[in-house]
């Protein structure tokens, strides 16, 4: 089959699979998705096509295997940030000690770290909430090496705040 004829089936069949990948999906959407990743691996596996086998069932071939290769990916990626939000609560609940030392100290870090200005005491906060750098770089729209800075510098400015309290 040459190129042409290849190219003219595949086109011919569009309607055909947007409606198998739509009986797969039910979405729209991820319909059309899985329709364009199919026929660019069709493109791109042409080689693989045996002349005077079925075409069609090739093409349908393709796509179930691209739409369970894709539903296992998700699958996987899905559990994945399950298990990071689980750990992220966990490492939230871990509380420390509560004594009347570590509340009143605890209570001195809160009252320096309002008396911060928000473009430190934000990223500041949120890094130690757990977040990433490059994901408070993502929230706040700034650069990752601001970000950095910013942290680097409400770390300084607190423990100037906090030395200052216990040097009188």
């Amino acid at each position: 089959m040459s190129t042409l004829e290849f190219q003219q089936q595949l086109v011919s069949l569009r309607q055909q699979l947007y409606y198998f990948a739509l009986s797969l999906t039910k979405d729209r959407d991820d319909a059309q998705d899985l329709l364009q990743e199919s026929m660019l691996r069709a493109l791109t596996y042409r080689d693989k096509f045996q002349d005077n086998t079925n075409f069609k069932a090739w093409l349908y071939t393709i796509m179930k295997n691209t739409f369970i290769n894709d539903h296992r990916r998700n699958k996987r990626t899905a559990a994945l940030m399950d298990r990071v939000e689980h750990e992220r609560d966990q490492v939230r609940r871990v509380q420390v000690p509560s004594s009347p030392e570590n509340r009143v100290r605890m209570g001195e870090i809160q009252r320096s770290l309002s008396k911060l200005d928000q473009t430190f005491s934000e990223p500041f906060t949120m890094h130690h909430e757990g977040y990433k750098y490059h994901e408070i770089a993502d929230k706040l729209g700034i650069p990752i090496g601001t970000v950095k800075s910013r942290i680097f510098q409400a770390r300084q400015r607190l423990m100037g705040m906090l030395t200052d309290k216990h040097v009188h």
